[in-house]
C-alpha cells in the first residue's frame, strides 16, 4: 500500500486547520457529523479535528489518515473523542476493511488530492453496506465563471504548494456518479474568504443504492461561488 509522506505541508495543515476551527470550522464538523451511528470509516483523518464532534449514538470510528506525521496526531487526539477511535494507515483508494463493513464514510476535504476520484469513490462504496451514508465537506470548482477561470490558473501551482491539492475538481459530480446525493449546499468557507482559491465548499450526505436498477445521482447542490 503506498502511503503519503509530507512532512512540511503536514505541518502546515496541522497550523491552519487549527486556525479555521475559530471561524466557523466546527460548526461546520458539528453539522456534518450530526445524526451518524454504527459504525464509522473517516477517510483522510488529519490530526482528528473530526474527532470531538462524533455522536454518541456512533460504536466505532476507523480513522484512516496515511500521511505519518498527520497519523501520530490522530492518535493523541482520539482518546480524547467521546465515541471509540481506532487510528489506521491505509489510502482512500485501497481502505483496511472488508467489504460492506461500515455504516457511514466521512472526508473532509479529502477529495481534492487524491489521485484517482473514481477509484476513491468505488472503494467507499465498496466498503459500505447497502443503504450506507457518504458525509462530506469539500472543495470544489466555483460555480461563478470568472473566480472558475482564477481556480483554474491557481491550479497549475496550488498543488504543488499544498500537498496535491486541486481547487477545481467537479466533485459532487464525482460523487452522483457512484452514489444517491440525498442533501447537499454550497458556501464559501471562511466566510471572509475573498481571493482564495479553496473557498467554494460543499456539505452534503450521498447514499449508497439499495435498489436494484436504480440510477446514481440526486439534486444538485445550491450555489456556491
Amino acid at each position: 500500500m503506498e502511503l503519503v509522506k509530507n512532512p512540511l505541508f503536514a505541518r502546515y495543515f496541522e497550523r491552519c486547520g487549527a486556525r479555521l476551527e475559530e471561524h466557523g470550522g466546527r460548526e461546520i464538523r458539528r453539522e456534518l457529523l450530526a445524526g451518524l451511528s454504527g459504525r464509522v470509516v473517516e477517510v483522510g483523518a488529519g490530526t482528528g479535528l473530526n474527532f470531538p464532534h462524533y455522536p454518541v449514538s456512533v460504536q466505532e470510528v476507523v480513522a484512516v489518515e496515511p500521511e505519518p506525521y498527520l497519523r501520530g496526531r490522530a492518535m493523541r487526539a482520539a482518546p480524547a473523542a467521546p465515541v471509540p477511535v481506532t487510528v489506521s494507515d491505509g489510502t482512500a483508494a485501497e481502505l483496511p476493511a472488508t467489504d460492506a463493513e461500515f455504516d457511514a464514510v466521512v472526508v473532509s476535504r479529502v477529495l481534492c488530492s487524491v489521485a484517482d476520484v473514481p477509484a476513491a469513490l468505488a472503494e467507499f462504496s465498496r466498503v459500505l453496506r447497502p443503504g450506507g451514508q457518504l458525509r462530506f465537506w469539500e472543495h470544489v470548482r466555483s460555480r461563478d465563471p470568472a473566480f472558475a477561470r482564477f481556480q483554474q490558473a491557481a491550479d497549475l501551482v496550488w498543488p504543488r504548494l499544498m500537498g496535491g491539492c486541486h481547487v477545481r475538481r467537479e466533485t459532487l459530480t464525482a460523487i452522483g456518479q457512484v452514489f444517491t446525493v440525498e442533501a447537499c449546499r454550497g458556501f464559501r468557507f471562511p466566510p471572509s474568504a475573498v481571493l482564495s482559491p479553496p473557498a467554494p465548499r460543499i456539505l452534503g450526505t450521498a447514499r449508497k443504492a439499495v435498489v436494484i436498477g436504480r440510477s446514481p445521482g440526486g439534486p444538485l447542490s445550491r450555489g456556491f461561488s
